[in-house]
């Protein structure tokens, strides 16, 4: 019985110190196996948008626990303006700074 599991770690970004959320997704064959099949979702700086995708010597990462998720069969659509059904539209942050 294969699942699939997302891990997610945080860190500092380079360019503005924020928090930068990096992810992955891997599948395991069962509960006691190695994960295989292991795939980079991408990381993003949630401050300033920058790509960070490896840790400087800033800090240390931090690992949340893997979450169980299920696979998505098809990504082929962009979700509807106005976000889709229960999902509210995108929206836009601008900073206060200066």
């Amino acid at each position: 019985m294969k699942k699939q599991y997302l891990h997610l770690s945080a860190y500092t970004c380079d360019m503005c110190a924020g928090p930068v959320i990096a992810g992955s997704l891997g599948v395991r064959e069962n509960e006691i196996s190695k994960e295989t099949e292991i795939s980079l979702v991408g990381a993003l700086c949630l401050s300033c948008g920058h790509r960070q995708d490896k840790v400087s010597g800033v800090g240390r990462p931090r690992y949340l626990f893997p979450i169980e998720w299920e696979p998505v069969s098809s990504v082929d659509k962009a979700p509807p303006e106005g976000g889709g059904e229960g999902i509210p539209p995108r929206r836009t942050v601008l900073s206060s700074k200066p």
